[in-house]
């Protein structure tokens, strides 16, 4: 099947010339692999959340939504991981993407320029209006969450 890609703008940031774009990694890859344009070495240490620029800007169509993802190599690796993930960046921001990074490791992580650090999914997004009513239909589930169903 032969799916013409949407098409997103992207622009660099001076001084960014060295980073790579976002990019997908294989061919069925959902997400691209977004890199650090750290100027200089990011160190994180256990516990810490550092936001890392990426050295682009993009606009993105309306109607759709960029989602920041951890690389599953560096989560399970070296216990880095997007602690706001999915991260969401709007049609309408128009500033440098960056990334929050956090570790959950016991070792000290160093980013480093051109790291790649996250991967990024472009989605639809649904807007619904609100309406307040009285009551909610009623449902077998009810008001059972948080393991009702069990471990």
């Amino acid at each position: 099947m032969n799916v013409q890609p949407i098409r997103i703008q992207i622009r660099r940031k001076a001084g960014c010339e060295d980073v790579p774009l976002p990019q997908y990694m294989s061919e069925h890859a959902s997400g691209m692999d977004v890199c650090a344009a750290c100027e200089a070495d990011v160190t994180i240490a256990p516990g810490d959340v550092k936001l890392v620029p990426c050295g682009f800007y993009m606009a993105l169509p309306v109607g759709l939504e960029a989602q920041m993802r951890p690389r599953s190599g560096l989560a399970i690796k070296h216990g880095i991981i997007l602690p706001n993930s999915p991260g969401t960046i709007d049609a309408d921001y128009r500033g440098e993407v960056c990334v929050i990074l956090a570790n959950v490791s016991r070792q000290t992580f160093t980013v480093q320029r051109g790291m790649r650090i996250a991967q990024m999914v472009i989605c639809p997004v649904t807007r619904v209006g609100v309406e307040v009513v009285e009551r909610l239909d009623e449902t077998v589930r009810g008001e059972g969450g948080f393991g009702h169903t069990g471990v």
